[in-house]
């Protein structure tokens, strides 16, 4: 994993450099202590991350995400700030943030954010790369040859998922399981569109369906968010936490549970199933 680090203090610049290549996080492939030169060197460079002070002199963090995400919309971000306010964070985010480390710098804060980030980019990476195998496996099926057995595989990995994240039980939990079937189906439907070929076979509003499933997807964060308050080393939280559901999400979630927001982590139903079938394909 490449990584680009701005921040106009030196000192942060060279404690994140020495904790990512410390702890085999990745590699530093350029450092600037000036957003400005840092947009040059971040379109020639292209790394996967780039850590972003949030307020420097000359120009802040959102200009730089900004500009770079233009020209390079596939860079990961990361801020680093002491900004509490949460309109700043919230414009932050909307931006483009993927997560925030909060200064002073904590190494184990450090650690968990980019190992989380890590695999979110290597997941995306993996994603596309299956979306074009199943399309393969589609023009496959077209010749005569079947793709039942991977696509029982599949969907049996979906149901561990689904039963590790307690929803089994979920009314939602049936929609899902239909919807990556459509899915699995040969013909390379996403999940948009598997979702919508599902509803007219049920003959269902998609508004309802996704309502249905909404609440099973809160379900599983609540659930996997509450492994995580009780134990954050527990395996099963290490293990499958990131696999569906964004690292801020699931910090919200745990905010929730501890009392220190009334408000929990948001759910993105389309991007649970996409992690659903990545996770399928992955597991053997």
């Amino acid at each position: 994993m490449k990584y680009y680090i701005v921040d106009d203090s030196l000192s942060v610049v060279k404690i994140l450099n020495h904790i990512v290549e410390e702890q085999g996080l990745g590699e530093v492939v350029g450092i600037s202590t000036d957003a400005e030169e840092a947009v040059k060197d971040i379109l020639v460079e292209e790394p996967d991350i780039v850590l972003v002070d949030y307020l420097m002199p000359r120009q802040d963090g959102l200009s730089l995400v900004r500009q770079v995400r233009q020209m390079k919309p596939g860079i990961y971000f990361i801020m680093i700030s002491q900004v509490s306010d949460k309109d700043m964070v919230t414009a932050a985010y909307q931006e483009g943030i993927q997560f925030f480390i909060r200064k002073p710098i904590n190494l184990i804060e450090v650690v968990s954010v980019l190992r989380n980030v890590n695999e979110k980019v290597e997941l995306e990476s993996t994603l596309g790369g299956i979306r074009e195998m199943i399309s393969e496996k589609a023009a496959i099926q077209q010749e005569g040859v079947t793709v039942q057995s991977e696509k029982e595989r599949r969907l049996k990995a979906v149901r561990y998922l689904l039963g590790v994240l307690g929803m089994l039980g979920e009314n939602g939990t049936g929609d899902i399981l239909a919807i990556c079937q459509e899915c699995l189906s040969g013909l390379g439907l996403t999940v948009k569109e598997g979702t919508a070929q599902y509803c007219r076979k049920k003959g269902e509003d998609s508004k309802m369906v996704k309502q249905r499933i909404r609440r099973a997807v809160k379900k599983g964060l609540r659930n996997i968010a509450a492994m995580g308050v009780e134990d954050y080393y527990n395996e099963i939280f290490q293990n499958y936490h990131h696999v569906v559901f964004d690292f801020e999400s699931i910090r919200a979630e745990m905010d929730c549970i501890r009392g220190k927001r009334s408000d929990g982590g948001k759910t993105n139903v389309d991007k649970f199933m996409e992690g659903l079938l990545v996770f399928s394909e992955m597991k053997e």
